[in-house]
């Protein structure tokens, strides 16, 4: 029973913390203090809940027990100020009435809202921004960070205070822009639900292909993030984005956990309700006139492939035409990869050939294990199989993701016997 209750209160954790702190942060304005007084909250339900069950409504309950030790150290720190004679500068009075009110429903959102662009704010690197997200927004302790992204705990602990640090140095407001400058803010946003989703979606390192729980994450966020700013296409474009790539989850590792690429996954593995769900998102993005953005339409590229019912119903070139304004947009030489391997599907494998070849001494590239595999996988299906073989054996030495190294050998394995796979 107590292992279930905990097990229960995680999960309440997961999906409370980013209302939670949000709301704490609006009153105490203080990054660190409201996860503190989150963390105790916590803390508290795990003393508590085990014994005398969970709560009907377990986020209001934690966000009470929040709210009281809040008011009580706002007041510990009014007493200090007052023996400082410095009340009126550390304590406007804008925060002392009744605090219980300044946590409402109507606040909820913007609270969540609010924490998304301090933790996403362009002054942190894109890891930093990814770490404090997932700690702030995720409800992920530093450990479990730490093990999805197969780093050490205490460089994510440190990249973490430093984040809080740097937020603190450069005086980040703790109010929701609005307008144009909201909109600008928002492209950090979306770059780190982005980043996470994608690290959930193909891990670059460890044992693992898929981590759905970061995933899970990632469309959790990007669907709070559609309901609160609804009026940018962009916010939909990365959901719908998230939405269709995970409806393939189920199809993209076998009973051994190793990769099943998008060609010979069972399509009827897919996940229905994501693909309308993600469709729809999409709908709504394009419904909002003007050039499309880098999400909206690499979503426009997955619903290519969400809408066909087999492999060979793929529209290729419809897929091409969309990554021509995708890399005219961009200027990304991995666009530009994904683009030859569209042509070589629409076209033939000679006409994606010579569009990698045009890549292979850019730097950018360099130490990039697709390029080498793209490549050799367009030489087996030339017949160049020696070739091919060097090709996906270097591809495989390049990669940190074991599952991905086994499937990249065993291919390369296939052309030393004459037998492609």
């Amino acid at each position: 029973m107590a292992d279930a209750a905990r097990s229960a209160i995680e999960t309440v954790w997961r999906i409370e913390a980013p209302r939670l702190i949000g709301g704490l942060v609006r009153i105490v304005r203080d990054l660190d203090l409201a996860e503190e007084l989150a963390q105790e909250a916590l803390v508290a339900a795990l003393e508590r809940w085990p014994t005398s069950g969970i709560p009907d409504n377990p986020g209001a309950w934690l966000m009470t027990t929040a709210r009281h030790r809040a008011i009580d150290e706002l007041r510990r720190r009014a007493r200090v100020d007052r023996k400082h004679d410095e009340l009126g500068a550390q304590l406007p009075t804008s925060t002392t009435p009744d605090l219980a009110a300044a946590i409402d429903d109507g606040a909820v959102g913007d609270d969540v809202l609010r924490l998304m662009l301090i933790a996403c704010h362009p002054v942190l690197s894109a890891e930093a921004r990814v770490a404090l997200t997932l700690r702030l927004l995720g409800g992920l302790t530093t450990e479990e960070i730490a093990r999805a992204f197969l780093t050490p705990e205490p460089t994510i602990a440190q990249r973490i205070v430093r984040a809080k640090r740097t937020l603190g140095e450069a005086r980040v407001p703790f109010e929701v822009p609005r307008g144009a400058e909201l909109t600008a803010r928002l492209a950090s946003v979306l770059e780190a639900v982005y980043l996470i989703f994608n690290e959930g979606y193909a891990a670059t390192r460890g044992d693992s292909w898929l981590r759905a729980e970061l995933c899970d994450d990632a469309l959790r966020l990007g669907r709070i993030l559609a309901q609160r700013v609804p009026d940018v296409a962009e916010v939909h474009g990365l959901v719908a984005l998230m939405e269709l790539q995970a409806s393939r989850a189920a199809a993209r590792v076998d009973a051994r956990g190793a990769p099943i690429l998008l060609l010979d996954q069972d399509r009827g593995r897919w996940d229905h309700l994501l693909i309308q769900r993600g469709l729809a998102a999409l709908g709504r993005a394009e419904a909002m006139g003007g050039p499309l953005g880098t999400y909206t339409l690499q979503a426009a590229i997955a619903a290519c492939h969400a809408r066909a019912r087999t492999a060979d119903a793929t529209d290729w070139p419809r897929i091409v035409a969309i990554y021509d304004a995708l890399a005219e947009m961009t200027r990304s030489p991995v666009v530009e990869l994904n683009r030859a391997v569209a042509v070589a599907m629409a076209f033939g494998p000679a006409a994606g050939l010579e569009l990698v070849d045009q890549l292979v001494d850019l730097p950018a590239l360099r130490r990039y294990h697709l390029l080498p595999s793209v490549r050799g996988e367009l030489l087996v299906r030339l017949g160049r199989l020696d070739e091919a073989r060097v090709e996906l054996e270097r591809a495989a030495a390049m990669t940190q993701n074991r599952r991905e190294r086994d499937v990249l050998l065993a291919k390369a394995a296939a052309c030393r016997g004459g037998v492609p796979s």
